[in-house]
């Protein structure tokens, strides 16, 4: 049998990473893994999440164990496993090697949209927390271990015509683009991690990508240094965007 095509997105938290996960998902030959290393990140890190105990006892701590699995499970008949992955959750003790085996793709959004969704739920983050150096990081290794650009999308390019940006990534990564990618039922999923009770509300309630909104978003001052390094490590990934 053909081995399944093990797709990462890498992206930051507050992006589309939910909802683009459930348009994979829709997709027949596709499986989907959620945050796989949220659990060794908590653990690790003994950040103060919503529901971290529960997401800590009810996921992998070992991040050893959690790269055999994404390397090397593979349910019968698979043709496509989606990873969500985060990329804060891939702390520098963890082995990169294992990522060249894959196919990584970037999920980016403006850092300013992103801090304002981040406010709602932790008022001082840290430039670490919301993902964009990491990526950077990542991105890096992937484009200088293959020496090949690496497929980066942008959120708002989503939002603002789904079909085109869907078509344009499942051409990037080699498959054929699947029209059941731009709309899935309502609701939570087994797939969902834990933690879907505290993060997934609007997405449980979505059925499509939602319309683009105006970018209107306000870092407040305390913040604009965490901004900027946010912004510099967005514009860098930005200009590789498919379009």
């Amino acid at each position: 049998m053909t081995a399944p095509l093990r797709l990462a997105m890498w992206s930051g938290p507050r992006n589309i990473s939910t909802a683009m996960m459930r348009s994979w998902g829709n997709r027949l030959d596709t499986v989907v893994i959620d945050e796989p290393f949220y659990a060794f990140y908590l653990h690790a890190t003994a950040k103060k999440h919503p529901g971290a105990g529960e997401v800590i006892a009810s996921g992998e701590t070992d991040w050893r164990k959690v790269v055999a699995r994404l390397t090397r499970d593979s349910p019968p008949g698979t043709r496509i496993i989606y990873q969500k992955q985060m990329t804060h959750h891939l702390l520098p003790q963890v082995d990169r090697e294992w990522i060249f085996g894959l196919t990584n793709c970037f999920l980016i959004r403006d850092p300013a949209e992103v801090i304002s969704s981040y406010l709602r739920k932790n008022d001082e983050p840290e430039a670490t927390d919301l993902g964009f150096v990491q990526q950077v990081e990542i991105f890096d290794w992937v484009r200088d271990r293959s020496g090949k650009i690496p497929p980066v999308i942008d959120a708002r390019d989503v939002l603002e015509n789904p079909e085109r940006s869907l078509r344009l990534l499942c051409g990037a990564v080699g498959l054929s683009f699947d029209p059941a990618m731009l709309s899935w039922p309502p609701g939570l999923r087994e797939t969902d991690g834990v933690w879907a009770k505290h993060w997934y509300g609007e997405v449980a309630q979505s059925t499509s990508f939602g319309a683009a909104k105006p970018n209107d978003a306000v870092v407040p001052e305390r913040l604009q240094p965490v901004y900027r390094r946010c912004l510099e490590c967005y514009n860098r990934l930005s200009r590789y965007c498919l379009r």
